[in-house]
């Protein structure tokens, strides 16, 4: 079996899939391949399987990007998230964090909005570029609060993580994975996380919400999904492994250490009602922010 993965090698989807292809092995009963297909923010990689033949042998590990964001931000869709696959699982959710550099005298999200209230213009923010769900969130934030702040796009994460580092942009949105290390170590200070309830793994960080912003829940997710047209017993068949995959304990350390949160009761219906969710959620967020992708 083979699952693209639509981003380069090394990132957290990349890390995720591998490690879930090697507990899966076993209740696949066949080897798993992973390979990257990556370019075009995932659009590449999702294509390909969705024209890919609906045997079973060919799987897409998407995320909001692919399944969330790109459908609406595509001038000429390459794909339709919803009608071109079979939804398997969601097998694992991450939320968006707020972060800031040691400088900045905010412990949580609504100290950081009163400061950029209080200076129109000066404060900036970091994401990983124009159209990412990191962007997203942050004009969420920027709409609802009226701020007057400037979006600093890099053309990557990493890049705009070293700049945050350096003092040189006070604010950043990421997921929790990139900034652990730097987070414990004190040269980052994640002031809030955008999700219904705290971290298991970082219990100490309030939420948006318990500080009075309802509705800022954003983060990314991992779906698992074949080609439409697969057939019913072979998305049954492979959601059962999948599910019975992520129940690993072991497997479920190590994601949880990434932050990131195992979904072990997925169904297909659900998945490809939570894609058909999430596309709803982000399309006025995309459509706002004029991004688009030629």
């Amino acid at each position: 079996m083979r699952i693209v993965v639509p981003f380069a090698a090394g990132g957290a989807t990349d890390l995720f899939a591998r490690k879930f292809a090697e507990r899966a092995m076993a209740g696949f009963g066949q080897p798993i391949v992973v390979e990257n297909r990556g370019g075009a923010g995932g659009i590449l990689g999702s294509t390909e399987v969705a024209r890919a033949a609906p045997d079973g042998y060919t799987a897409l590990f998407g995320t909001a990007s692919t399944h969330g964001v790109n459908p609406t931000m595509m001038v000429r869709p390459a794909y339709d998230a919803i009608r071109d696959y079979s939804h398997v699982a969601i097998v694992g959710t991450a939320p968006l964090v707020v972060a800031v550099h040691p400088s900045v005298p905010a412990n949580n999200l609504r100290e950081m909005v009163e400061l950029v209230r209080a200076r129109p213009g000066h404060y900036s923010y970091a994401t990983a570029g124009v159209g990412t769900i990191t962007q997203l969130a942050f004009e969420w934030l920027k709409q609802t609060q009226n701020l007057d702040i400037t979006h600093v796009a890099y053309r990557g994460s990493n890049p705009a993580l070293m700049d945050v580092l350096a003092g040189t942009i006070p604010l950043f949105l990421e997921t929790f994975g990139p900034l652990i290390d730097h987070h414990r170590a004190g040269r980052i200070r994640i002031i809030a996380v955008l999700a219904a309830r705290r971290s298991p793994s970082f219990p100490d960080i309030p939420t948006a919400e318990e500080v009075g912003y309802p509705g800022a829940e954003f983060g990314t997710f991992n779906v698992l999904s074949l080609p439409a047209g697969a057939p019913a017993a072979i998305v049954t068949s492979l959601n059962r492994t999948a599910m019975a995959t992520m129940k690993d304990e072991s497997l479920q350390r190590d994601l949880r250490s990434l932050a990131i949160e195992p979904v072990t009761d997925s169904t297909p219906e659900s998945a490809a009602a939570y894609v058909q969710a999430e596309i709803a959620k982000w399309a006025p967020l995309v459509r706002a922010s004029g991004a688009q992708i030629e």
